[in-house]
């Protein structure tokens, strides 16, 4: 084994996630390497109800953080050990040997990319949606499609912009986009299509795609998130 093997913290905020993190560790843990794995670094903002103490005993390392993505992100990676940070959602789910293919990219130089993305689920609105996860372009970009990225890159970059209490991901990702290429891994993470069950597919989906037009328009991350409050939040 070569010296300065590269290795992956992934990092995981949470908040009242106890319905399922557990399930979301073991699946990481049962579908990586533990030679490319760190650690698995739960980022908790402050929850409520049992994500600690169930994230500990599925064997992730729990730090804590000022409540919000972007700080919790940022607190994330500043703590973590691997010299490649992968961003996942708590309800997202990689693909089998994940650790490898991001190891792959990086290896072959690509420093900040993300996966496709699918649901779970089998509405074709949905799909139809995720399928242009394919396409290398910011607007196509979120971070339910998770992130890795060097850890080099990351704090060259300056890391999420903690102004922004909602759209961290887009924001982020766009100065990637403009300062390095973003690779597309040819393979799929399959995140919870929850929200959009619960909410309304057709009309989660507008307000997103509000949100990206207000962005291209010059909003900043406080009429963002006044959107988000008034349309999605409620």
């Amino acid at each position: 084994m070569r010296k300065n093997k590269l290795q992956i913290s992934i990092v995981i905020p949470v908040l009242n996630e106890a319905h399922g993190i557990a399930e979301t560790i073991n699946y990481l843990t049962a579908n990586s390497s533990p030679t490319n794995i760190n650690e698995i670094l739960i980022v908790d903002g402050g929850s409520a109800d049992h994500t600690v103490s169930i994230a500990e005993k599925s064997g992730a390392k729990v730090i804590h953080s000022t409540k919000g993505r972007a700080k919790q992100l940022n607190y994330g990676a500043k703590n973590a050990k691997g010299s490649i940070l992968y961003f996942l959602h708590a309800d997202t789910l990689p693909p089998k040997d994940f650790d490898q293919s991001i190891i792959d990219a990086v290896g072959n130089g690509y420093q900040t990319g993300c996966f496709q993305m699918k649901f779970d689920s089998n509405s074709h609105f949905l799909n139809f949606f995720a399928w242009f996860t394919r396409v290398n372009h910011q607007l196509c970009r979120g971070g339910d499609q998770s992130l890795f990225i060097t850890k080099q890159l990351f704090n060259s970059s300056g890391g999420f912009n903690e102004d922004y209490v909602v759209y961290e991901d887009n924001e982020f990702i766009g100065r990637l986009y403009k300062n390095t290429f973003f690779k597309i891994l040819p393979r799929h993470v399959k995140t919870s299509a929850r929200r959009y069950e619960e909410r309304g597919m057709v009309k989660l989906q507008y307000h997103f795609g509000m949100m990206h037009l207000k962005n291209y328009l010059g909003a900043g991350p406080d009429q963002l998130y006044d959107y988000y409050k008034r349309k999605i939040s409620v």
